[in-house]
C-alpha cells in the first residue's frame, strides 16, 4: 500500500479570513512577507565571514566548518518543494510561521552550540526553516496582489531582500569583530519573533482548495535524498576522489529521475508535472537558472579575487560585493514594474545580456573603479533576470498554486547554482589563481549570453 500522509480538508475557500473578519491592507501584507524574505537573505552571506573566528573558538578547521554553510544550503534546497506543498495544503500563513519558528530555533541552537557537530546540526535545522519560509513568502504576495500588481509587489519584496544581501557581509564581519560570531546567529531570534507576530497579524491565510490533502511521503523522501546527494557531491567535489563524488552525483540524478516517474503515476503528486508542459514555463525557468548561476558564481569568484589576488581584507571585499547587491536591490523593484510592459522571456534575456557585458569587463580585472562599476552593472542585469523569473512563473499559474510553483522554481534555481559554484571552485584551483578566476568569469559571461539568446528563441507554443 502506498505511503501517503492525509490531512483533513480545511474549511473555507482559497483564502481564509484573518482574525477580526477582514483582509489586512495589502501594504502591510507585503511588509510582513518582505520581512520574512529579509531575515532569510540577511543570513545568507553573514556567517561566511565568521567562519575563521568560529573555527578558532570551537577548535576546528575552517575547512571542516564549511559544513556550517553547506549543510544550511543543502537543507534549504531540499525543503523548498515540500515547504511550498505543505503551505498549499495546510495554509500558507500557518506553515510560514512554523518555518520561521524552525529557523529561529535553529539559529538559537547554533548560536549557543559548544561543539562543531552541534553547530552544524542546528544550522541544518535553520536551513530547513529557510527552505519552508522562502517560497511561501512569495506565494502569499502572489495571492494578495491580483494580476499585474503581483509582479510589482514581488519586485519590491526582492528589492528588500537584496538590501539584506548587501548588509549580510557587513553585519557578519562587523558583529564578529566587535562582539562574537555567535551574535551573527543569535540576532536572528528576535528578528524571527517580530516576523512571526507580523505574519500572524498582517498575512491573510490562503491555501489551494483544489490540491489533494495527501502528501506523497515516498516521493518526498526520494526528492529530498536526490537533492541531498547532488548537493553533497557538488560540495565535496574537491575533498573526495572523483569517482566517489561522481557516483554520489549520479545516484542523486537517478533518484530525481525516479521522483519524476513516481510523480507521473501517483494519485497525489508532490509536484504536478503539468507545470512543465508549457514551453514558456520551461524557457523562463531555464533563463532564471542561467541568471542565478551567473550571479552566484560571480559573487563567489570575485570574493576570492578581491581577497586572495588583490589582497583586500574580508570586510573590504564584503564592501565591494555590496555594490553588486545594492545594484540588485535597485534592479528588483525596477524589474517588477518593467515586467508589466515587456514580455517576461524577452526581459530576462536582455537582462542577462546586460549582466554578461558587465561581467566581461570584471573578468579582465584592471583598475578598481571600472572593476566595481562593471560589477554593479553585472549585478543589476543578472538580478533582474532572477527576479523576473520568480514573478513570471508565478503569473503563469492560478494564485492557488503559488506555493507549489514557487517551491519548484526556487529549488531548481538554488540547486543548480550550488552545483555551479562547486564546479567553479574546482576550475579556479587549477593552475594560477588569477587566471582561474578570469577563466571562470569569462566562461560564465559568454555562456550566459549564449544561453539567453538560445532560450529566448525557443518556440512559444505549448
Amino acid at each position: 500500500m502506498p505511503f501517503r500522509l492525509r490531512f483533513p480538508r480545511l474549511p473555507g475557500r482559497g483564502v481564509a479570513s484573518v482574525a477580526g473578519g477582514g483582509r489586512p491592507p495589502r501594504g502591510l501584507t507585503l511588509g510582513a512577507a518582505a520581512a520574512c524574505i529579509f531575515i532569510v537573505q540577511l543570513d545568507f552571506y553573514a556567517l561566511s565571514l565568521a567562519l575563521p573566528s568560529m573555527a578558532a573558538e570551537l577548535r576546528s578547521s575552517t575547512t571542516d566548518l564549511q559544513w556550517v554553510i553547506s549543510g544550511y544550503i543543502l537543507a534549504q534546497a531540499a525543503f523548498l518543494i515540500p515547504g511550498g506543498k505543505l503551505g498549499d495544503i495546510l495554509g500558507r500563513r500557518r506553515i510560514l510561521v512554523g518555518g520561521l519558528a524552525i529557523f529561529g530555533m535553529g539559529s538559537l541552537g547554533a548560536g549557543l552550540g559548544s561543539d562543531p557537530s552541534l553547530v552544524i546540526a542546528f544550522r541544518v535545522v535553520q536551513g530547513m526553516g529557510s527552505g519552508i519560509v522562502y517560497p511561501l513568502a512569495f506565494a502569499v504576495i502572489t495571492e494578495a496582489f491580483p494580476g499585474r500588481r503581483a509582479k510589482r509587489a514581488i519586485g519590491n519584496a526582492y528589492g528588500i531582500g537584496a538590501v539584506a544581501l548587501a548588509l549580510g557581509p557587513l553585519i557578519g564581519g562587523g558583529a564578529t569583530e566587535l562582539v562574537s560570531w555567535r551574535s551573527v546567529l543569535l540576532m536572528n531570534v528576535p528578528l524571527c519573533l517580530v516576523a512571526i507576530v507580523a505574519a500572524i497579524v498582517w498575512l491573510p491565510e490562503s491555501r489551494d482548495p483544489t490540491v489533494s490533502r495527501r502528501i506523497d511521503l515516498v516521493g518526498l523522501v526520494v526528492v529530498v535524498l536526490g537533492i541531498v546527494a547532488i548537493t553533497v557531491a557538488a560540495d565535496r567535489m574537491n575533498a573526495w576522489r572523483p569517482v566517489v563524488a561522481t557516483a554520489v552525483a549520479v545516484g542523486g540524478i537517478v533518484l530525481l529521475a525516479a521522483f519524476v516517474l513516481r510523480e507521473r503515476t501517483t494519485e497525489s503528486p508532490l509536484v504536478r508535472l503539468d507545470l512543465f508542459h508549457g514551453a514558456k514555463f520551461v524557457a523562463v525557468t531555464l533563463l532564471g537558472l542561467v541568471a542565478n548561476i551567473a550571479l552566484v558564481v560571480m559573487i563567489f569568484a570575485t570574493t576570492i579575487h578581491l581577497q586572495q589576488v588583490r589582497g583586500y581584507s574580508p570586510f573590504i571585499a564584503g564592501l565591494a560585493v555590496c555594490i553588486a547587491s545594492i545594484s540588485g536591490g535597485v534592479a528588483s523593484p525596477f524589474a517588477g514594474r518593467l515586467s508589466e510592459w515587456v514580455a517576461v522571456r524577452r526581459l530576462i534575456a536582455v537582462a542577462i545580456l546586460v549582466g554578461a557585458l558587465g561581467l566581461l569587463v570584471v573578468a579582465f580585472g584592471g583598475d578598481i573603479w571600472p572593476y566595481l562599476i562593471s560589477l554593479a552593472v553585472a549585478g543589476f542585469g543578472y538580478r533582474i533576470g532572477f527576479t523576473v523569473t520568480t514573478l513570471g512563473t508565478q503569473a503563469m499559474v492560478p494564485a492557488e498554486r503559488a506555493g507549489e510553483v514557487s517551491g519548484v522554481t526556487l529549488s531548481i534555481l538554488f540547486a543548480g547554482s550550488g552545483v555551479a559554484v562547486a564546479a567553479a571552485g574546482t576550475l579556479i584551483e587549477q593552475g594560477d589563481l588569477a587566471d582561474g578566476v578570469m577563466r571562470v568569469l569569462l566562461g560564465v559571461a559568454a555562456g550566459s549570453a549564449v544561453a539567453a539568446v538560445l532560450l529566448a528563441r525557443l518556440p512559444r507554443s505549448t
